[in-house]
């Protein structure tokens, strides 16, 4: 955006404070390095950037440091990932790979394309009186166990992102956490990523059926 920063300023955003800038990059540990050069690629301004499941290889505070630059990022982004965390922070247009090489494109944020997928929508309604006629929805092939498990998913899915969003908020003072209260909750985090991400997958398995 037409301004300029100093190497010191970049390092200290991308949290390297400065006791470290003198340091050999050998002596960083392996968060910090992958860190370090996701900094001499955006150094160079590019005009686009493709992340491959960039929360698979960075750590918390490496992809907090990285969503509030793409926020002020002018170019092109283009994400492949599972985290919907991360999409809907970053990217405002989507492509769902449906299977069987199928491909939905969305103009908006993965939240809101999940609002307006039929299946959610069918359980927002469960238990409403309509109030005018409608449509008669397709037949559902989901069986009532299935049903049924859509809907705990659904809210398992919700208190998760709950609790991944509380231990986010944390890092945001990170000035006051120790290194061990930061390995701890990076390994909560993950550990919860890790079970939104299996839940997801099923919840998209049963919503293709209903």
């Amino acid at each position: 955006k037409g301004r300029k920063m100093t190497a010191v300023q970049l390092l200290e955003r991308f949290l390297f404070p400065p006791h470290q800038h003198y340091q050999y990059a050998h002596t960083l540990s392996g968060g910090e390095r992958r860190r370090l050069y996701l900094l001499t690629i955006l150094m160079k301004n590019p005009n686009v950037l493709i992340l491959d499941e960039p929360t698979n290889d960075l750590d918390v505070l490496t992809l907090n440091v990285l969503e509030e630059f793409l926020e002020d990022f002018p170019g092109v982004v283009i994400i492949v990932t599972h985290d919907r965390y991360f999409l809907d922070k970053t990217v405002d247009h989507i492509f769902i790979l449906e299977g069987n090489g199928k491909v939905k494109d969305f103009n908006g944020k993965y939240q809101e394309y999940r609002e307006l997928n039929p299946a959610n929508q069918a359980q927002k309604d469960t238990g409403k009186q309509a109030v005018k006629a409608a449509t008669p929805p397709p037949a559902s092939t989901l069986t009532y166990e299935e049903r049924k498990e859509l809907s705990r998913l659904e809210k398992e899915i919700q208190k998760l992102t709950d609790k991944k969003n509380a231990i986010s908020e944390q890092f945001n003072d990170i000035n006051n956490l120790s290194p061990d209260k930061i390995k701890q909750l990076s390994t909560n985090l993950s550990e919860i990523d890790t079970t939104i991400e299996d839940k997801e997958m099923r919840w998209l398995e049963l919503a293709d059926k209903a």
